[in-house]
């Protein structure tokens, strides 16, 4: 598997495009969370979440004719990835969300990026801090900020290792995302079918010795419905987008799905409940869209293109 992946500096309009569709599918977790977390203990949510996965991502893969690694050593990268990627971050998720409301947790989870552009400025040769990308990532962050409220920010500093346990799966996410660069060229269904995979051996054990789950009560309807939607939507189809685009766009790219997040979720809210839209949301948005604009870079080319000065002296742009 290759261990260096390209790295685009702007993403084609498809691939921002499937990052908004990942964000509505990753969003979606948050709330498939709280509500198994009514009757099912983290670990085994998140257990059942990768194992699912896995095998919705293996029946896929078969039916397009693509097979899982049989090398040790792809293997072992897997292994990597789902440590970093799912057992590690998914676990401290769902802990954290028994302990701090999901508005908190998506802002916690926005400063993802910010840790990705410097782990992947440490830990790679064409990934680099930009003034653009820090001034967009840190509009980003403050856009998502505004759209949640004051309200939430007064939480921050109660709950404190639930707060702090968000923060290091944010951390994981930026390493897991600078790390699975080495499966650009891979096909995207055997590498998530694998990275899951992984996670579900590391996690058995785990549940079966903390959670014992034969002693849980079966549960609802609604809990069965929210482990397959988090198994389905948010997790095998979610990482067939995301391997799509770290291989096409890079790892710091990729994160920005974590500032999407809540838009999507506060979208879904207005569409599908019938919610109303609070002013400073439509002002966070805005600014959410400034700060990926400045990130992407094209606007700021395209400015510059207008008024640079031609031959004739003019500024470019049409006559």
């Amino acid at each position: 598997m290759n261990p260096r992946a390209p790295n685009a500096a702007s993403m084609s309009a498809a691939e921002w495009l499937l990052l908004a569709l990942l964000s509505v599918l990753w969003g979606g977790s948050f709330f498939f969370n709280r509500i198994a977390l009514f009757e099912l203990p983290p670990l085994t949510i998140v257990c059942a979440r990768v194992g699912l996965g896995a095998l919705v991502l293996i029946l896929a893969a078969r039916a397009m004719g693509l097979s899982l690694p049989r090398r040790t050593s792809a293997w072992a990268a897997l292994a990597g990835m789902g440590f970093l990627n799912n057992v590690v971050p998914f676990s401290l998720i769902v802990w954290s969300q028994q302990h701090i409301t999901s508005g908190l947790a998506s802002i916690l989870n926005a400063t993802t990026p910010l840790f990705t552009v410097v782990v992947a400025h440490l830990a790679t040769t064409d990934d680099k801090l930009t003034r653009g990308r820090v001034v967009g990532l840190l509009g980003g962050f403050a856009g998502v900020v505004i759209m949640i409220g004051p309200d939430l920010l007064r939480q921050i500093g109660t709950a404190v290792m639930a707060q702090l346990a968000m923060l290091v799966a944010s951390l994981f996410y930026a390493f897991s995302g600078v790390y699975g660069r080495r499966f650009a060229g891979e096909p995207a269904a055997t590498v998530a079918a694998g990275q899951l995979t992984t996670a579900a051996l590391m996690l058995l054990p785990l549940v079966l010795l903390v959670d014992r789950p034969w002693t849980l009560p079966p549960p609802s309807p609604a809990t069965l419905a929210s482990i397959v939607g988090l198994a389905v939507l948010s997790t095998a189809l979610g990482y067939l987008i995301y391997f799509r685009i770290l291989a096409r766009a890079g790892a710091t790219n990729l994160l920005l799905v974590t500032f999407l997040i809540p838009v999507s979720a506060i979208g879904l809210g207005v569409g599908v409940l019938g919610e109303t839209l609070a002013p400073r949301q439509l002002v966070g948005m805005l600014v959410i869209g400034l700060g990926l604009a400045a990130i992407d870079g094209r606007p700021a080319r395209w400015i510059g293109h207008i008024l640079r000065p031609r031959p004739n002296g003019r500024a470019g742009g049409s006559a």
